[in-house]
């Protein structure tokens, strides 16, 4: 059973306070604190909402292109390994990695995650 309200609805509601209301009350000098405050609760509001689910694929991935499963840990210090040794380009293990850091950007900085550059 999930216990309302949840952590996302709870950090929903702080950075709304925070843009909404907040930043309007305080002077100028606190503003910019105050708008680094409201990004920092919508990264952990992102984080709650898209977490679980990136590090089911990045240890399914991990796996896959390892194989061998194992925790999200060790699968991500033998693939340092591997790419310690490596001699030259594994177009497997760069679609993994930009998948990986397609994921963690979605959290830290939305939008981004979608750039299709080189």
């Amino acid at each position: 059973m999930q216990f309302r309200p949840t952590d996302t609805e709870l950090l929903e509601e702080i950075a709304s306070l925070l843009e909404e209301r907040i930043i309007g009350a305080v002077g100028p000098d606190l503003r910019h604190e105050v708008r680094v405050a409201a990004n920092l609760v919508r990264i952990l509001q992102r984080q709650a909402d898209l977490q679980t689910a990136a590090l089911v694929r990045e240890k399914a991935s991990l796996a896959g292109i390892l194989g061998w499963d194992g925790t999200v840990t060790e699968l991500r210090l033998a693939l340092d390994k591997r790419l310690r040794r490596a001699s030259g380009d594994d177009p497997e293990v760069w679609a993994v990695l930009v998948t990986i850091a397609r994921d963690d950007v979605a959290i830290a900085k939305p939008g981004y995650d979608a750039w299709e550059g080189e």
